[in-house]
């Protein structure tokens, strides 16, 4: 009788948990259905717009350009990919968000709060990205480039899906490198990250953002540094907001030691 009581227990506790994984899969499920309707009706928002956007990226580049077409389906692959830039800078921080109400159940008030201020610091944070790298890198890489054409005395001629994919490539990243201090601010909240974990991995670090920015640049000097030095700005800026964060974070704890005792 106790072994079949024990065993109805047992049996018990699973159902539950199973009931508890499917209701938590439902609840995921749910959310990213939402992400993903949010996401085609700003595709759609962005394509209907494609026009004026890919008039003022021309003009935003800030130097002067012929486009040229070199297959039937370049201008509609044009189009579809500002729809999808331009949905992207929308869906990113809805996305954050339904994440953050996914796991917002499991957290203090208190930790709801701090998490939620990361969302539109992480949607400011990936629109200063690419606006950085466009407004300011691209025109710069695109003079570089258009001098060594010069040079060996040849004639420029872009395809505009060529065009567009090239500065697709380039300015991308960098919305999700800018992401850098919100991440380390995140890790040092957690206590995965502090201060002189990010002082002494400084080293490790800058080799990585090197890596990274010869990875996601063309093959010459000059793109490389137009890359790595706000990358180390970058690092040192999430370094210093560590630093501030930590500090804060054992003011708080000597506090509430202090009241304790």
């Amino acid at each position: 009788m106790r072994r079949l009581t024990r065993r109805r227990h047992i049996q018990e506790e699973q159902d539950a948990k199973e009931m508890h994984w499917l209701a938590h899969y439902a609840e995921l499920r749910k959310r990213l259905i939402r992400v993903m309707i949010v996401f085609v009706l700003s595709f759609i928002a962005g394509f209907a717009f494609s026009e004026p956007i890919v008039q003022w990226l021309k003009a935003g580049a800030q130097v002067q350009v012929d486009w040229h077409v070199f297959s039937p389906g370049d201008a509609l692959w044009v189009w579809l990919q500002v729809a999808f830039i331009s949905s992207l800078v929308v869906v990113v921080p809805y996305l954050l968000f339904e994440l953050w109400g996914f796991v917002a159940p499991g957290l203090t008030p208190r930790e709801r709060r701090v998490t939620l201020r990361y969302i539109p610091a992480s949607a400011v944070l990936f629109a200063g990205g690419i606006c950085f790298a466009y407004t300011v890198l691209f025109p710069m890489l695109l003079r570089f480039m258009q001098s060594l054409a010069e040079r060996i005395g040849a004639n420029e001629m872009y395809g505009v899906a060529q065009y567009f994919q090239f500065m697709f490539n380039f300015i991308l990243p960098f919305g999700l490198l800018f992401e850098l201090p919100v991440v380390m601010l995140f890790l040092t909240r957690l206590g995965i990250l502090n201060p002189r974990i990010l002082s002494r991995a400084r080293k490790y670090a800058y080799l990585a953002l090197v890596i990274i920015a010869t990875m996601i640049t063309p093959p010459d000097l000059v793109s490389d540094l137009m890359v790595t030095i706000p990358l180390f700005l970058l690092y040192e800026i999430s370094l210093w907001l560590s630093v501030l964060t930590y500090r804060k974070m054992q003011r708080a704890r000597s506090l509430h030691e202090a009241n304790e005792s």
